[in-house]
């Protein structure tokens, strides 16, 4: 059966207007129950002295999260200061539109909603900004609420300080800004004398931007914006699961990893579901493909739901489906940390898969929007054909997700040679997925090789062997790489060879149906 695909976002982030005024006040009460309301004029305050600091988490048109920010000069925060005297009592009135850091005023989330990793796309997109700004850094007073909680082997607050700073005793709070990449410089004495719970002190909390450099500040904003996007792929083993929860769990444990990781995507080998079949009886192909599609809107929900509360996008390896036309065609379904799905249909169905499943090839190939770019994806035998690469590079494709199923070495071979040379070809990374391992009674999944890799262009810039991260042949594994893609761009204005501008249109060109 079809999947509903969402085509808008389910979580967003985005700056807060004066109309969201009444809903961040809701939002407060809900957060701060013992405390005084949040007045309309403080919000106001913020969003008026400087309105693209002040950012709010949307979920399913709810807001449930906001993070209000101001800009501050280096002298104000690197020495003993209050809350309310560095944030003008919460208004921003102290905002310095000539500040070298950002500097922390709030951060609240819906306690409904804090395994949606809500707080950290909120300090995210601070660094987004701090980034865009050309700014050193990020600062603000971070709570101490485990003092409480530890006050009896650390009575002191200096000695709690420490120890946190230390990793010696982990706090809820100040434990989880340390791992965004936050580190306590200072204790504020005094910062908050209401915050009972951390003595009414704080940690000065410091993120230091990596990609500021104080010999460039007369360079334009526009030119840095973050470049290197961070792919996982996961090398998968097929296996028996006594139930659907029991994969799904499966799956969740690699999307954990490479969140953990801080991976903006993680990739899924091609048909991996037909692990779903392995607790059933075995049935004739037909059959077994028509089982399998019966399990597409739960995929396609679980999935979605683990990209939203792992702040991940999941290509999710392809699943067989019944389109609306009646066809059963092998869908890649990506699954965006904003909550969006988008469907990729396999273009060329193997022989195997036309013939044993009865499989049709889908209609049209597309880039995909995502927040770190256009992308695409080429399924398994797709990557075969040089004219989808190109296309989705003439899109703005700059990495290729490749998810594949192979039975043979020889088979792989064909995958990862012609990978290799859509690299060199459209001048982009293109991220390969394959399964392994045995399966006894699910036709087509029987045996595997995979060899998976995250693949570059062949020019000085770039892995020696076009290969920035491989997988061991046939184990089960994760491999992480980070990709930059501003140097894509050199290697198409300046490289070598320029295979994309260098093309002979006078000579040549792929027409597709629609025009393209």
């Amino acid at each position: 059966m079809s999947a509903k695909l969402a085509s808008k976002p389910l979580l967003e982030v985005r700056n807060a207007t004066i109309s969201d005024i009444s809903d961040i006040i809701k939002l407060a009460a809900r957060v701060y129950p013992d405390e005084g309301p949040y007045l309309p004029g403080t919000i106001r305050g913020q969003i008026n002295a400087f309105p693209e600091g002040q950012f709010v988490a949307i979920y399913d048109g709810e807001i449930v999260g906001y993070a209000a920010t101001l800009r501050l000069a280096e002298r104000q925060i690197f020495r003993q200061h209050t809350w309310e005297n560095i944030t003008g009592a919460g208004y921003a009135s102290l905002h310095n539109a000539k500040g070298e850091w950002l500097y922390g005023v709030e951060v609240c989330v819906d306690p409904g909603r804090r395994r949606a990793r809500i707080g950290k796309r909120l300090y995210e997109a601070r660094q987004r900004l701090c980034d865009e700004l050309w700014l050193k850094g990020i600062a603000f007073g971070g709570r101490l609420p485990g003092f409480r909680r530890n006050k009896k082997d650390y009575p002191r607050i200096k000695d709690y300080f420490e120890a946190v700073r230390d990793r010696e005793v982990r706090d809820p709070v100040a434990s989880f800004q340390m791992k965004l990449g936050f580190e306590p410089e200072l204790l504020l004495r005094n910062y908050h004398p209401e915050d009972k719970a951390s003595g009414g002190h704080a940690a000065l909390m410091v993120w230091r931007n990596p990609r500021y450099d104080p010999e460039d500040e007369q360079r334009p904003a526009h030119m840095r914006s973050k470049e290197t996007v961070r792919v996982t792929t996961v090398q998968l083993e097929a296996r028996r699961f006594p139930t659907a929860d029991a994969f799904f769990e499966h799956m969740q444990y690699f999307v954990e990893v490479a969140a953990d990781y801080g991976s903006d995507f993680i990739a899924f080998p091609e048909l991996l579901t037909l692990m779903l079949l392995s607790s059933e009886p075995e049935r004739p192909p037909h059959e077994a493909v028509m089982r399998l599609t019966e399990y597409t809107p739960e995929f396609v929900e679980r999935m979605q739901k683990m990209a939203l509360a792992w702040n991940i996008n999941i290509i999710g390896g392809s699943h067989p489906t019944i389109t609306d036309d009646g066809d059963i065609q092998n869908v890649c379904y990506v699954f965006l940390r904003d909550g969006t799905i988008h469907a990729q249909e396999k273009m060329h169905p193997t022989p195997d898969e036309r013939d044993y499943w009865g499989i049709v090839g889908g209609d049209t190939v597309d880039v995909i929007d995502t927040d770190c770019g256009p992308i695409g994806v080429m399924i398994c035998y797709d990557a075969e054909f040089p004219e989808v690469a190109r296309r989705l590079a003439d899109q703005g494709a700059r990495i290729m997700f490749v998810p594949y199923c192979t039975d043979t070495r020889q088979g792989h071979l064909r995958v990862r040679y012609c990978c290799q040379a859509r690299t060199i070809e459209n001048q982009c990374y293109v991220v390969t997925s394959g399964i392994t391992g045995n399966l006894a009674n699910v036709d087509n999944l029987d045996i595997n090789y995979a060899h998976s890799a995250i693949l570059t262009p062949s020019d000085m810039p770039f892995a020696r062997d076009g290969i920035a991260a491989e997988a061991s042949e046939n184990v089960e594994m994760v491999v992480v790489a980070d990709l930059n893609v501003s140097t894509l761009q050199w290697a198409r204005a300046q490289g070598a060879v320029r295979n994309l501008r260098d093309r002979r249109f006078d000579l040549y060109r792929v027409r597709w149906k629609d025009g393209g």
